[in-house]
């Protein structure tokens, strides 16, 4: 069933926290590991709309109903980032427009100026074949970042960091159901779109977050949401998903991309 846009549009809101109490995380403060994986979870929600910027100068700018549904995924994600922020304050961490900036600042010349380009050049070649990698790699982001919020919520055991980023959960789940619906009927209809794709995935994609952080706390993140059991379970449940989609079977995507961060995943 095709994604009902018009809905999403009337619908898309910043995540509601106006019953929540913050004051609880004085009470109850989330551990240090919670902490650092919370800094990396704003920085990549926060660097949205820098996304946004790259993907505007590829076809995908083109299709109106790609733009209207990137408009309300931009303004979501801006929502996320600002109240995992306000958990950062009452713990006293540094947070909102100065750590932005400086993660912003940090990409320097490759990724302020010369990485926008690329992407631009790349897209321009490759057409609208470059929608269905664009979908794909959107849907395996969000993909990510759902099991990864879900990972969260399981490690620390905290009511309020659960009632918050499962209402962050629920709008990813809206914004990985437009991603999957699109990349799946591009990909059906388009052999040369899945070679594309493929290649693409298996060359390019890695763990959200980690083009614009440093290695060091990418590896972290990964170690701390992924390792062990239950990481290891939710990294093969991702892989699964992406064996799904038209052509993309036997990636093995995101066992192979925390690997590369030192994460230990079990062989099946």
């Amino acid at each position: 069933m095709s994604f009902n846009l018009d809905h999403y549009k009337q619908t898309a809101t910043a995540v509601r926290v106006d019953d929540v109490d913050f004051d609880d995380f004085r009470d109850k403060p989330l551990s240090a590991e919670a902490i650092r994986v919370l800094h990396y979870m704003t920085d990549v929600e926060t660097h949205t709309v820098c996304y946004l910027r790259d993907l505007l100068v590829t076809p995908s700018h083109q299709n109106p109903r790609i733009t209207a549904f990137l408009t309300m995924w931009n303004f979501e994600e801006f929502w996320h980032g600002d109240v995992i922020d306000r958990i950062l304050d009452v713990h006293k961490e540094i947070n909102g427009l100065p750590r932005h900036r400086s993660v912003r600042v940090a990409q320097g010349f490759m990724g302020n100026v010369v990485a926008p380009i690329t992407q631009c050049l790349t897209a321009a070649v490759l057409g609208e074949d470059f929608i269905a990698t664009h979908m794909t790699w959107g849907a395996v982001n969000e993909w990510s970042a759902h099991a990864a919020y879900g990972r969260l919520i399981e490690l620390e055991q905290h009511a309020t960091l659960t009632k918050i980023l499962q209402r962050i959960q629920q709008q990813e789940s809206r914004h990985l159901a437009f991603y999957m619906s699109e990349a799946r009927e591009r990909l059906e209809r388009s052999r040369k779109a899945q070679r594309i794709t493929r290649f693409a995935l298996r060359r390019f994609w890695a763990p959200v977050g980690s083009t614009i952080t440093p290695k060091s706390e990418t590896r972290f993140v990964l170690n701390h949401l992924l390792g062990g059991e239950g990481g290891n379970k939710m990294v093969k449940m991702l892989d699964s998903k992406v064996d799904k989609l038209p052509g993309q079977e036997g990636l093995s995507l995101v066992t192979k991309a925390v690997r590369a961060f030192g994460v230990r995943v079990a062989t099946a």
